[in-house]
This record gives structure tokens, C-alpha cells and sequence, in this order.
């Protein structure tokens, strides 16, 4: 209420204009190109939604916070003197400077921004960026002004900046002048890929890519020490004619090589260079420098080392792209800095290029300085959640590297976590979990049929991976036992680029305790006992019931009251209507397939793609498609090797039916750069997976579950869907997802940021043994199932992480009456806090 009711123009003097727009028109036409309105010099105060709000955070500071202090002590007679008998007067002087007093009033203005006042330099020296900007396109001729319009508002005022383009000039002629003739033979060969064209317009932009263009060019071609300021261009205009001539001559000029001295300076021709020798200096530390070495020559290659030699000769020379008498190439230096970071066994190489007397001839030095031999970490943390009262954690893990000689890398990780239960219900108040991890991690691919080096080279960072690992959980669910294996590859031909293959994903979940589950899923408990509520008198099913401590009103025992309900009414026993026996059926389905345990053995393939420049780039798209397929490898096997069969027919592989399914991601991420530092960022991502053959449901650790504070964040994880069911389990899921993600994020005050937010979808069930037709995908009219909850977020950006809260609306509820679908929910009694680190997409 303090910050709506404060003055926008508190700190505007009578005499000064607040500015409130600018507006940009180039030949009358306004312009809304991001680059160009950044050439602005002066912009108006930041506005969230329209309102100035650090504007007047800023007017809410006092102006002279000593003086109004010393006004205050010396308003009534004698207060200081009271004071100061109370405190002191060395703590009257320090209640001054404390915060209550001047400290918030500086942090107001920290966070806040202080009125911004038309200034006319500032205008006039944005005509000077406006106009310098349009020639550097051609538009030599431009003229400039602006306008300044006061008449709408009362001290505020609006700038107006108008260009006069004029004619645009264009390139008539195009030459050549270049001085060697290495390089005069190796631009006539890549002459075509020029961004500079005859009959094309002028523009800066085109003449600093073909700077760039021809630099990556000769130096991948030889040219080993070309500099980009030895390219220039000639630009000549008519001027002696009274009538406007656009046509230009360009002349790119490329000279030699020039070599500063300390009185003089040298051209030297320009030489292609090729590769006589490359050592290597395996081990590479200061104690190397004058001692003798011991060397080996591998492969064209010769490397150096003391003592001995710890490293396979091919696992260093298959790191190294520089190749004896093979002409010099940038693009192999770089790779090769790439792949020797990635074997993660030495620092950031360091290589050297020692040029011959003929300048013709280099001798390449790499210099691999180890990484420690063993590296130990460890954690600690401690947690809370809807489950955990209290939880401590911990882990470590231990790194080996170079393990056989080959810039292998063994790692060998613990960890744990303790602590008690938050339902006080439960028998136990504690819970733990605790589990391992293998992992064996090759630098190139390890395939024992064929040679793959062809199809994957070395610069492309192949990596093979071989992990295993389990966890054990105790009071915490059905107790469940996890071991997993992979078996995969992965490989980035360039840094937008990814892909990552498991030939091999085992993991086998073993329910130690599936007589818990209706203690774990009470929602589900209770469905059935208020269907048994109906049959509570029959006295063959008294034995099923026990008392409460509300009279007549039993309750189904846990578990034998409970199985031995479903298995009445499964036989007949009961007379129950089609409904309770149908909701009784899908009660015990949905049990078997949560307390079965689970193989699944599959093979996947991800590809990523990107395009974001770095961590400051706001203009990016993220691609990531992904195929699982699971239990096919077995089906084969069953072809040749009979497996036995549980009752329902399923194939059994050590006493457990494997899965058998196929699965389809797609996720993509696209971000726009607004005005400043306000961002919109979009999601979507579709999910699917089928099963088939040996199963008629998708394991629950592999199915697809909506709300949480990366996906829809008016719901709670798991609490939306399937389909338009409420909430009929504690944690629902399916095996199909549709989800849509807008975000539109702008700065707050300091490192404050804030957003606002819409999350649509849902999850639905497909093609797989679910028939409640709420929760099943039949077409495109279940599209209207699809959940839209909207909201608002703070986040604090710590610089490394962001700590983000945000609070969801359910703006379209469908598990609600067709009637009340729409807003009926919308308020703060029904919304849900998200708390997560960093940005959700």
C-alpha cells in the first residue's frame, strides 16, 4: 500500500521532464529490432506490468537520513539529553547510522532506480549511435533528429527519434588485392562461400564475416600463424558527380605478415606449413626440465617420459589430431585440446609450435601435466519432506584414474540417508536408504566386433560407460531393492551436438514388503473399504473387519482383510453391483502391477541438439528426442529357450515377467530475448510409451507422472491426472504425457528476479490395460482433459544456482464438473508452493 500510494514524481523538480517511452521510426516506419533499440542511450525507468516499482522504491528512501534524524533529536527540548542518559551518547550517534534509521533508506536506493530525467546530450548522442549504425548498412546519406513530446502527461515526456534513411549504397564491383601467393591460391579455391556479393547492399556486418570466414580458412589450410588484421578493404565512391551514385568498388586488400621488432617492423611472406615431428611429454612437471629422458616412438608420434611409462602409447597418440607431415590445421589443435581435457586424466594440455628456419616446417610439443592419481569426495546433507521428518544423508566417492594404463576412469561411490518418518501412524518412526554405484568409463569406444573409429572418430569425445549399482530402502514404501546395470556409449561431434546409446539398461526392482500397500496407498485403502462398508454385516466376511473407535464402523484388516474382500468378490461370493466390482478390479490391478516385481531390460538412444552461444545468450532452442525399447533382446532369447510362465501367461526370467514396451520422448525448449533483461521461455514435451508382448502396463519406475515444480506447478507432484480422475491415489501416473510450459521472466530489484507463468497438461493412459474411460486417452476430445494452471514466481540468482519459489493457480481444473472447470479453484486456499533450484525449462 506504501509503495502504490507514493508519488511517481516525488524526486522530479519543477523544471525537469520524467521520460516515460522512446519510439524509433526509420523512413516513418516504426522500428521494434531489439539491436537497434539498445543503441538508446537514456531508457526510461524499469516497469513491472506497467507499474514503476523500482521507481518508487527508490522515492520511499528518505533524501537526507541524518538530517531528518538530527531534526527528529532536536524537535522536542531535551530529548537527546534522555537519551543520551539512557544509552549514551556515543550509542545515540551510532542509532543514527544503525539501519532503522539511514540503513534502509540506502538500501531503497540500492535496489530502487532513481528518476530518469529527460537529458538532451543523451538524446543527441543517441542520433550519433542511430545514424552510425545505418551507415555501417549502407545508408551514408541518413539524417537525424528527435522530438521530445511533454502534452500528454504532467512532467513526463516521451522522446521521439525519427531517421531519414536515404538510398541505400550497393556493391558494383568486387576485387583482390593479395601479396602471397599461398594464400592467393587457397582464396581462389573457396572463392564461392564469400558473404560479399556483387549487386548486394553495403553492410559492415557481411565484410566482418568474411573477415572471419577467410582467418578459420587459412588457418585450416596451413597458414598456421595468419593474422586477421592483415585483411583490409578498399572502399571507393564516386564523389565527383552532382547527382547521387550508390555504386561502390570494393577491394580486399590481404597482406603478409607483419612482424613488429624493437625498432622496426618486417613483412614476412605467408608459407603453408606442414607437420615435421610431434612429441609428446607424457607426465610433464617442472622435475622434467634438464633431467634425461627416456623416449618411445609410436606411430609417427615420439613420446617422452621418466622412468616409466604409465600410459598405453595408443590411448595418448588417439588423443592427438596433429599428425606427422600432414598440413597444419587449426580445427586439429583444437580437437586435440578437447579430447586430452576428456580423458580426464591430465590437465588443460599445453601445446607448442616451434617453426623451422624455411618457415615451412613445425615441430608440435605437447605437454600432458596428470591429474592426481585418486581423488576422494564427500557429502553431506540433510533434508525434509512430506515423507522425511528428518533426514541426514551423506556420500562419497572415490575416483581412480588411468586405471589400466588407458585414461580409463574407475569411480566407486557410497551413500545413505537416515532419519524419521513424518506419518506417526506407521509401526516405525525411522526410515533409511542406502546403495552404490560402479562406474567404469572408457575415452573411446569399446566395440570387440569392429573397428568403429571410422564412424566415431576420437574427435568426436566417444566415451564408453560401464556401471552397476543398487540401493536398499527400510520403512519407506514396500521396501524396495533396486540393481541396475548399463552398458552404453555417448559421443558430441561438436558443441551443439549429442549422442548417447545404452545398448544394455537392467534394472531389477524387488518389493520387499507388498503386504504394505494399502498402508503406503491409503486412498486406494479407502476406496475399497468404503465399497466393503456395504458388506460389513455379512457375518461370512466378519473376519475381514476389525473395530474403530467409531461404533459401526468398521474397517477392512490389513492385508488379510483386504485380500481376502477382493478375492470374495473376484469369486462371486458377494453380491456387489457392476460398479463395485468394476472399481474392486481395477483396486487389485492396480495393486498386482505396484507390488510385482519388476525386469526391465532395455536399449535406448538420445539425441540432444542446441544452439545456445553461452551462459549470457537469452536467444536459444534445446532438442532432445529419446527411443526406448524394452524386453525385445529377451523375447528373441525366448525363441531358442523356453522360459517358464506365471498364471496370466506372462514369460518369466528368474522367477520375475520382464517388460516388454516401447517408448518416445520428445522435449523442446525455446527461449526469446525481450527488451532488457525480460525473457520468454517455452516447453513442450510429449511422452509415450506402449506396452506389448509380455506386459499390458508399463512399470511404474518408467511411467509418467504430472504436477511438481518442474512440470504443471499448480499441482503437487503425482496429484494431477490421469486424465479427469481426482486425485483417485497418492501417486497417480500413466504410461502418456502431453506438456506445455511459458514463462516470462524479468528482473525485479538486484538479484531478484520474477516471473509469470502458464503450465498446461496432463497424463493419460494408452493402449495399455487401464479401461476407466476418465483416465484413458480416446481421441482428440481428451485433449480437453488437459490441465492449465497459472501463476507467479520469485528466485534469487545466487550467481551458480537460483533458488526459485513458485505459487500455481488451478485456473482449468477437468477433474471438476464441466461447470466449475474454469477458475472455480483460482485462489490461494487451492494453489500450491513450489520450492526448486534453478529454472524449471
Amino acid at each position: 500500500m506504501a509503495i502504490s500510494a507514493c508519488n511517481t514524481l516525488r524526486r522530479v523538480d519543477e523544471d525537469e521532464l520524467l521520460l516515460t517511452r522512446n519510439t524509433i521510426y526509420a523512413d516513418d516506419e516504426k522500428v521494434i529490432d531489439a539491436d537497434i533499440r539498445s543503441l538508446i542511450v537514456q531508457e526510461p525507468n524499469s516497469a513491472l506490468l506497467g507499474y514503476p516499482l523500482r521507481l518508487n522504491l527508490y522515492n520511499l528512501a528518505k533524501e537526507n537520513p541524518d538530517s531528518s534524524y538530527q531534526a527528529w533529536l532536536n524537535a522536542k527540548p531535551r530529548r537527546a539529553e534522555r537519551l543520551a542518559s539512557l544509552l549514551s551518547e556515543k550509542q545515540v550517534a551510532r542509532l543514527g547510522e544503525s539501519f532503522l534509521v539511514k540503513g534502509y533508506s540506502e538500501w531503497l536506493k540500492n535496489v530502487g532506480e532513481p528518476p530518469v530525467i529527460v537529458d538532451t546530450a543523451k538524446s543527441r548522442k543517441t542520433l550519433l549511435r542511430l545514424s552510425s549504425y545505418y551507415d555501417s548498412k549502407g545508408y551514408f546519406n541518413n539524417t537525424t533528429t528527435y522530438e521530445i513530446d511533454s502534452t500528454k502527461r504532467k512532467q513526463r515526456a516521451e522522446v521521439e527519434y525519427r531517421i531519414s534513411l536515404g538510398p541505400g549504397y550497393m556493391i558494383d564491383s568486387l576485387g583482390q588485392d593479395i601479396e602471397s601467393a599461398a594464400i592467393d591460391s587457397i582464396y581462389a579455391l573457396n572463392k564461392t562461400g564469400s558473404f560479399l556479393r556483387e549487386g548486394q547492399q553495403f553492410d559492415l556486418s557481411n565484410f566482418n564475416l568474411e573477415r572471419e570466414r577467410l582467418t578459420t580458412l587459412f588457418r585450416n589450410t596451413g597458414i598456421y600463424n595468419f593474422q586477421e588484421s592483415s585483411i583490409t578493404f578498399d572502399i571507393r565512391r564516386d564523389t565527383s558527380q552532382t547527382d547521387i551514385d550508390t555504386d561502390m568498388e570494393v577491394t580486399m586488400n590481404i597482406e603478409n605478415l607483419r612482424q613488429r621488432g624493437d625498432t622496426s617492423s618486417t613483412r614476412t611472406t605467408y608459407k603453408v606449413h606442414r607437420l615435421e615431428k610431434v612429441n609428446i611429454y607424457a607426465d610433464y612437471g617442472p622435475e622434467m626440465v634438464g633431467s634425461e629422458l627416456q623416449s618411445v616412438d609410436y606411430d609417427n608420434y615420439t613420446i617422452y617420459f621418466q622412468d616409466k611409462l604409465k600410459y598405453k602409447p595408443k590411448a595418448l597418440t588417439d588423443a592427438v589430431f596433429l599428425a606427422k607431415d600432414s598440413v597444419y590445421r587449426e580445427i586439429d589443435q583444437l580437437r586435440t585440446y578437447r579430447q586430452i581435457s576428456n580423458l580426464n586424466t591430465f590437465k588443460y594440455p599445453n601445446i607448442e609450435l616451434v617453426q623451422d628456419s624455411t618457415r615451412t616446417k613445425l615441430t608440435t610439443n605437447i605437454y600432458l601435466s596428470p591429474r592426481p592419481k585418486y581423488s576422494l569426495g564427500v557429502d553431506f546433507d540433510i533434508t525434509h519432506s512430506n515423507i522425511q521428518r528428518l533426514g541426514v544423508g551423506f556420500s562419497t566417492s572415490l575416483i581412480s584414474r588411468n586405471i589400466f594404463g588407458g585414461a580409463e576412469t574407475l569411480s566407486l561411490s557410497a551413500r545413505g540417508t537416515f532419519g524419521l518418518l513424518s506419518d506417526e501412524s506407521l509401526p516405525e518412526d525411522y526410515f533409511s536408504e542406502w546403495g552404490g554405484d560402479i562406474n567404469l568409463l572408457f575415452p573411446r569406444i569399446w566395440f570387440p566386433v569392429f573397428d568403429t573409429k571410422k564412424i566415431i572418430p576420437y574427435y568426436m569425445l566417444p566415451q564408453t560407460r560401464i556401471s552397476a549399482g543398487s540401493s536398499f530402502q527400510k520403512n519407506i514404501g514396500l521396501d524396495k531393492q533396486t540393481f541396475n546395470t548399463i552398458f552404453g556409449y555417448n559421443w558430441t561431434p561438436s558443441t551443439f551436438r549429442k549422442h548417447a546409446l545404452e545398448l544394455l539398461n537392467i534394472q531389477f526392482v524387488r518389493n520387499v514388503n507388498p503386504d504394505r500397500f494399502f498402508n503406503v496407498y491409503t486412498s486406494t485403502y479407502n476406496r475399497l473399504d468404503d465399497i466393503a462398508d456395504d458388506f460389513q454385516d455379512d457375518p461370512t466376511l466378519s473376519e475381514f473387519f476389525e473395530e474403530t473407535n467409531t461404533p459401526g464402523d468398521p474397517r477392512l484388516i490389513i492385508p488379510a482383510g483386504t485380500r481376502g474382500f477382493i478375492q470374495a468378490v473376484a469369486a462371486g461370493d458377494i453380491n456387489v453391483s457392476r460398479e463395485q466390482q468394476l472399481e474392486v478390479n481395477r483396486i487389485e490391478e492396480r495393486r498386482e502391477r505396484l507390488t510385482e516385481n519388476n525386469l526391465i531390460f532395455t536399449s535406448n538412444y538420445t539425441y540432444s541438439r542446441n544452439n545456445r552461444a553461452g551462459l549470457t545468450d537469452n536467444n536459444f532452442y534445446q532438442l532432445r528426442l529419446k527411443f526406448e525399447s524394452a524386453g525385445n533382446l529377451l523375447s528373441g532369447i525366448a525363441n531358442f529357450i523356453p522360459f517358464d510362465k506365471n498364471d496370466s501367461g506372462n514369460q518369466l526370467v528368474f522367477g520375475v515377467p520382464y517388460s516388454q514396451y516401447m517408448k518416445t520422448e520428445v522435449d523442446y525448449i525455446k527461449h526469446w530475448e525481450l527488451a532488457g533483461e525480460d525473457v520468454l521461455a517455452f516447453r513442450t514435451f510429449v511422452g509415450l510409451a506402449v506396452p506389448y508382448g509380455n506386459s499390458n502396463s508399463i512399470p511404474f519406475v518408467r511411467s509418467y507422472f504430472a504436477g511438481g515444480s518442474n512440470d504443471n506447478r499448480a499441482w503437487n507432484p503425482y496429484s494431477l491426472g490421469p486424465g479427469r480422475t481426482q486425485t483417485l491415489n497418492e501417486f497417480n501416473e500413466a504410461n502418456f504425457k502431453i506438456a506445455m510450459n511459458l514463462e516470462y521472466r524479468f528482473p525485479l530489484v538486484g538479484n531478484i528476479k520474477g516471473a509469470l507463468f502458464a503450465d498446461a497438461g496432463n497424463i493419460w493412459n494408452l493402449w495399455d490395460n487401464v479401461d476407466d474411460p476418465a483416465a484413458t486417452f480416446n481421441g482428440l476430445e481428451s485433449l480437453e482433459d488437459t490441465a492449465l494452471g497459472t501463476g507467479f514466481g520469485l528466485r534469487y540468482d545466487f550467481t551458480y544456482f537460483v533458488f526459485r519459489l513458485d505459487y500455481g493457480f488451478k485456473t482449468y481444473n477437468p477433474a471438476l464438473e464441466p461447470g466449475s472447470r474454469w477458475f472455480s479453484q483460482y485462489n490461494f486456499a487451492n494453489g500450491e508452493l513450489q520450492i526448486g533450484i534453478n529454472y524449471p525449462f
